[in-house]
């Protein structure tokens, strides 16, 4: 998978980007590796510019003939265009990778270490986020394994790859588990050990597992707020526990998906803003690039306002841009995806990782909230409304827990009791007139 060595000449890599099902060819992607100096170049096909359909992929392409150079501003950054980026392993993904990359070089020391563009092409075709696609100079899409394998596994299989998991967090893992895990991460969740599986319907999933630091029920924790979410009116991920030998794995649906239509291609806020890792933006900037890309702009900002209240009131503080996304609509417009890793942290103190405005910096109250509902398209009594229905589900949390379907222990409840009950969350009961369940 790695390059060989060569320091005296600049390593290059040609790829043709395609979209959908239908892998519609959009452009061709280049990369360059010259010294420590990583970038690169990306041109749109004379087809694809003649298409009727045609959109910019990524906001950092304009519908142009010329081929358009994407340097990393910073080491934390990509050297890809924005939609690409977004498609990358994240960081349990590239954890694995890097992992597997290291044993191969102790058995053939003549590889070279990892590129960026190793890790953009070791994510399989089938499970790829969202609509694009990378072909190969054969005319092959990118898969870890033989065309006559399974690329990703059915929701059966989750034992081993729990067990696969757990090596890797354990730094035990074999060659095997390692192979077995390649290709099946995902651009969604962080450092969490996750991987793609085909759920018992036949369509893509995510397993989440517990991790061996996991002090908590995590994996229940996030079905729960999930549920949550879904009783508070937002639109949401379906997800469940799935007990595996006394393991509790989160399976959670891909959304990038449809019946019918196929891979949906998909859009970080993150990207959407082009934003670099290190840069503080806020979500009133985020509402504003809404406004001119969404397809209902309004509503979207609407349940965007909705899900702060919620994470607020959870104690959700991992709500980065990377964890807000958005799918492309048709005609070069976008609508706000359903949440995903919505977690709730009793430990941590409740402020929002993104700022909610310049001025007032990150969200840690609700009356603050409240005052930017406008930015929102919210008039005070429309938002107040909103939070009496987010106060409402919430409030529901014990309850849920308990049901079969999390099955929350005593224990479970002590642990994630500061989550959501806490002073926001009385304060809020008050304004609503919400008294406490």
């Amino acid at each position: 998978m790695a390059l060989s060595k060569d320091a005296r000449q600049p390593q290059k890599r040609h790829v043709e980007i395609c979209i959908g099902d239908s892998a519609l060819t959009v452009g061709d992607l280049t990369w360059v590796k010259d010294g420590n100096r990583e970038y690169s170049t990306f041109a749109y096909r004379e087809g694809w510019l003649r298409n009727p359909s045609r959109f910019k992929v990524s906001p950092d392409l304009e519908l142009v003939t010329y081929f358009q150079v994407r340097k990393a501003p910073t080491k934390e950054d990509s050297c890809f265009p924005f939609a690409l980026a977004d498609t990358q392993p994240d960081s349990w993904g590239r954890r694995v990778i890097a992992r597997a990359s290291a044993k191969e070089r102790g058995l053939n020391p003549g590889l070279g270490v990892l590129t960026e563009m190793d890790y953009l092409c070791a994510v399989d075709d089938f499970s790829r986020v969202g609509a694009l696609r990378l072909r190969d100079e054969n005319g092959g899409f990118l898969r870890t394994t033989r065309p006559d394998e399974r690329t990703t596994p059915p929701l059966v299989n989750l034992k081993l790859i729990y067990q696969a998991s757990r090596a890797v967090e354990s730094g035990n893992e074999s060659l095997d588990d390692l192979r077995y895990l390649q290709g099946k991460g995902t651009s969604l969740g962080g450092m969490r050990p996750k991987c793609t599986v085909l759920d018992d319907d036949g369509s893509l999933a995510i397993g989440k597992f517990p991790s061996v630091h996991d002090e908590r029920a995590v994996t229940r924790g996030e079905v729960l707020a999930m549920r949550l979410a879904a009783l508070a009116g937002i639109e949401v991920a379906h997800a469940r526990v799935v007990v595996i030998e006394d393991v509790p794995v989160a399976v959670i649906k891909r959304f990038d998906r449809a019946v019918g239509t196929g891979r949906i291609h998909y859009l970080s806020a993150s990207s959407l803003l082009q934003a670099n890792r290190g840069e503080e933006r806020t979500y009133t900037e985020l509402v504003d690039a809404m406004r001119s890309v969404c397809l209902d702009a309004q509503a979207d900002a609407r349940q965007l306002w909705r899900r702060l209240a919620f994470n607020l009131l959870i104690t959700n503080i991992d709500d980065h841009l990377h964890n807000t996304g958005f799918l492309y609509a048709g005609n070069g417009l976008w609508r706000l995806s359903p949440a995903f890793d919505l977690n709730p942290f009793p430990d941590k103190h409740r402020e929002s990782k993104t700022w909610l405005s310049e001025d007032t910096g990150p969200l840690t109250s609700v009356e603050t909230l409240l005052d930017k509902a406008r930015y929102f398209h919210l008039s005070r009594d429309a938002a107040v409304t909103v939070l009496a229905e987010v106060v409402t589900a919430v409030s529901r949390w014990r309850w849920l827990a308990a049901k079969q379907e999390i099955a929350f222990t005593v224990q479970d409840i002590k642990d994630f009791e500061p989550a959501f009950d806490h002073g926001e969350m009385e304060k809020a009961r008050a304004l609503v007139g919400c008294p406490r369940p």
